[in-house]
């Protein structure tokens, strides 16, 4: 057998209940490929999005629903051996990448930002929207798991001032006829590492100038904090990451003191003597 049968095995037997099962899940819960549809799936070279890749291979195979699906690796400016381990990754799990470069690393580099990760992530999003576009796709697929959902809540509350999250799908503002769908939303990042590990994979972590140089500093970061802050809720409730997904779908609108959709405010008092 080889390595990319075995991983694929392990998806399907092994992770079936924590990963397998949550990721089908998700695109019927909320209708994320349907026929006839092309998805854009995006590899960073990380292990969600190789792992995310592997998923939709999957489904092309196993699935009811027929779609096609384009692989595609944007290079932002990684170094060559960063750039060879994305390779040699997609070549080890049999996964038939595009490669398309651009000089974001460069750029973000250069212009002074207190939030370097911001900028970098605003730009890749629009390189990705026209490759999409390019491509004729009417889906960018990307690899965001439940704990990026979790801590983005968080993040929103406590540095927003506001209550949002990581939307499971959503229409693009700027690319008419694209969506953005993120179908790993259910899976957590534990269960990740330990198909990653599980399967002896090594994968790329962020490769950027400013992590490399270390002009960043990750103890400070806040949505790390937003991970250590999870991390010791649990020991007391192990189920809160799972009560704070959940609170996103059970929103009491009686009990809030006002909402924004579309950019327009509305307060519980514009209705409460009706």
């Amino acid at each position: 057998m080889e390595k990319y049968e075995e991983v694929e095995r392990s998806i399907i037997k092994k992770f079936r209940k924590e990963i397998w099962c949550k990721f089908t899940k998700a695109v019927r819960d909320f209708k994320l490929i349907n026929d006839n549809d092309k998805v854009m799936v995006c590899i960073s070279g990380g292990k969600d999005s190789f792992l995310l890749a592997k998923c939709i291979q999957e489904l092309k195979k196993h699935g009811k629903v027929k779609f096609d699906a384009m692989f595609v690796v944007m290079n932002p400016g990684y170094k060559k051996e960063n750039e060879e381990l994305i390779m040699s990754n997609a070549k080890l799990l049999n996964i038939p990448i595009e490669v398309f470069k651009t000089d974001i690393f460069d750029v973000v580099y250069k212009v002074p930002s207190k939030a370097p990760c911001y900028l970098c992530a605003r730009m890749r999003r629009g390189h990705l929207y026209n490759k999409a576009k390019e491509l004729g796709c009417n889906k960018i697929v990307l690899g965001h798991h439940f704990d990026d959902v979790i801590e983005t809540t968080l993040l929103s509350l406590f540095y927003g001032a506001e209550i949002k999250t990581m939307m499971p799908k959503l229409h693009s503002d700027n690319f008419e006829g694209v969506e953005l769908i993120r179908p790993m939303c259910y899976i957590k990042e534990a269960d990740i590492i330990s198909w990653k590990n599980y399967n002896e994979l090594r994968f790329l972590n962020c490769a950027c100038k400013f992590t490399e140089k270390a002009e960043i500093d990750e103890n400070a970061s806040k949505r790390k904090m937003m991970k250590k802050l999870i991390n010791e809720l649990r020991k007391e409730e192990k189920d809160i990451d799972r009560n704070i997904f959940k609170a996103l779908d059970n929103v009491n609108l009686n009990c809030i003191l006002g909402t924004k959709k579309d950019g327009e405010y509305k307060s519980f008092l514009d209705d409460y003597d009706k």
